[in-house]
């Protein structure tokens, strides 16, 4: 982790050739990994692979085809996402933003998205927050998060949203010390792999 002069550290739109940033993949891994894990999915991959076996000549075959289509639903459903496909195009229309953390002047170390959601609250999800492995724990992704903060009531929403994975231990701690509070989450198999965090701007 380096030693970051704040002054340096400066926030801009993206540009389209910035569009793809290190964070998504790690994170995607990191769930997947997570639900495997869990007790009703392993057993559930367990009965299949039971049921397999009678179907196959082969154990290795069916003790691994559970857990490599499992992992294909996973990674088809995580990508599944309009935004992940077209980032840039995505987020450069309407009121939805798109800005990356620069260092020094040229060194891309992470990126947040702003995209309004639908109702009567006047909410605004916060996106796409990802920090490059160098500049992690370095205070990127507070900046981040304080920046998307600023845009967001400038643009006149009352409330911002984050739907963050329940693996990733060090951005729950950046929500809950930035005053954001857990208003829901999204279950599967009966465990919780997403919390949604709330807070009034």
């Amino acid at each position: 982790m380096p030693t970051l002069e704040p002054e340096q550290l400066a926030i801009r739109e993206m540009r389209e050739e910035e569009a793809p940033v290190d964070g998504f993949k790690d994170t995607e891994n990191r769930l997947i990994l997570y639900v495997l894990t869990r007790p009703l999915a392993l057993l559930l991959m367990a009965v299949v692979s039971s049921g397999l076996r009678f179907f196959l000549n082969s154990f290795v075959v069916a003790l691994v085809l559970p857990v490599l289509l499992t992992v294909v639903a996973l990674k088809l459903l995580l990508w599944r996402s309009p935004d992940l496909r077209h980032l840039y195009a995505y987020y450069s229309t309407g009121q939805r933003g798109l800005w990356v953390a620069v260092y020094d002047e040229d060194d891309v170390c992470g990126c947040v998205a702003l995209e309004p959601q639908g109702g009567e609250l006047r909410s605004a999800e916060l996106k796409r927050l990802a920090v490059n492995r160098w500049y992690r724990r370095s205070g990127v992704g507070r900046h981040l998060l304080h920046f998307l903060e600023q845009q967001a009531r400038a643009q006149g929403f009352r409330f911002l949203v984050a739907q963050v994975s329940v693996v990733t231990k060090a951005a729950i701690g950046l929500f809950e010390s930035s005053g954001y509070s857990v208003s829901g989450g999204r279950q599967w198999l009966g465990y919780t792999v997403q919390q949604e965090f709330r807070k009034e701007l």
